[in-house]
């Protein structure tokens, strides 16, 4: 099956004002509708989604790699908000007005502090994580996950250091196929898929650890805005099958409430991996407000 995870028809890096650069990929027509790409924890621009969709739809989808993961420089210490301000400039220098965004997994908090700072116009959140150090999941976060929360708490630099320690391409790819449902590895493990994530993956860890333990710190931390002052609209897409620790524990129920512009898609015989097998819809839902 053909999870639409092409060639990037384009690759690039944009330089920041503080020098550091930014690695992107591409596909879609040049002259499309943007719509940036927040990819998962521990993988890079290289894995897109939409392949077969996105030239008829006329969507010009734009994966970048995060400080520190792929092609994009480091920047230690970074911090949802100093990502919003590098989008913003990247956002001017390739002139691509107003974007939307979509945030897979790890990549939500991402997209959504894009959304926060009024630098695209919609949200996908497609199998995201939620805000899990927040008060409403005290009691329903996995003890491996609440052991994260609370060492992030705790002592943040030590917490990175740990997850520098764990964090590499082949420990994540096992532990992803340990904890996903049979809908989700019959896509993981699909020859082509599973070659494009790899090559993801490897090439996020190409700097070393540092930048995937920056994110997982990032995400196991309390989010730097209010959720309840995202004015564009966001549509939360999660899969009924989904057993991934690490997703919002609640789909995304309690986020929905919390958020006063979003729409919650539950898709009952989808998994964790519904970016690759719902992209038409999600690209549909997400462009239709902006147009």
């Amino acid at each position: 099956m053909d999870y639409g995870v092409w060639e990037p028809a384009r690759l690039g890096r944009t330089r920041l004002l503080d020098g550091r650069a930014l690695g992107w990929a591409e596909w879609g027509p040049a002259d499309g509708d943007p719509v940036l790409l927040c990819p998962g924890a521990a993988t890079s621009r290289w894995l897109g989604f939409g392949g077969g969709v996105l030239d008829s739809a006329g969507i010009r989808l734009i994966s970048v790699d995060r400080p520190g993961l792929g092609a994009s420089d480091p920047a230690p210490g970074r911090t949802l908000t100093s990502w919003a301000a590098d989008i913003r400039h990247l956002i001017q220098e390739r002139a691509l007005g107003v974007p939307s965004a979509v945030g897979f997994s790890q990549g939500a908090p991402f997209a959504l502090a894009l959304a926060a700072g009024g630098l695209v116009n919609a949200v996908a959140v497609v199998s995201g994580s939620d805000e899990l150090a927040h008060a409403r999941f005290a009691h329903s976060l996995p003890p491996q996950v609440r052991d994260m929360v609370d060492a992030v708490a705790a002592d943040p630099d030590a917490a990175e250091a740990s997850f520098a320690g764990f964090g590499s391409a082949d420990t994540l790819w096992d532990l992803i196929l340990a904890t996903s449902p049979e809908a989700d590895r019959a896509v993981y493990t699909d020859p082509v898929f599973q070659h494009a994530f790899r090559r993801a993956m490897d090439e996020a860890f190409s700097q070393g650890p540092a930048g995937y333990a920056r994110d997982t710190v990032l995400a196991m931390g309390r989010w730097p805005f209010d959720p309840a002052d995202i004015a564009v609209p966001v549509d939360l897409w999660y899969g009924q099958q989904d057993t991934s620790p690490v997703h919002s524990p609640d789909r995304g129920e309690s986020l929905t409430r919390m958020i006063p512009t979003a729409t919650r898609h539950l898709v009952p015989a989808a998994a964790g991996s519904l970016l690759w097998t719902h992209a038409e819809a999600i690209l549909h839902t997400l462009t239709a407000h902006a147009r």
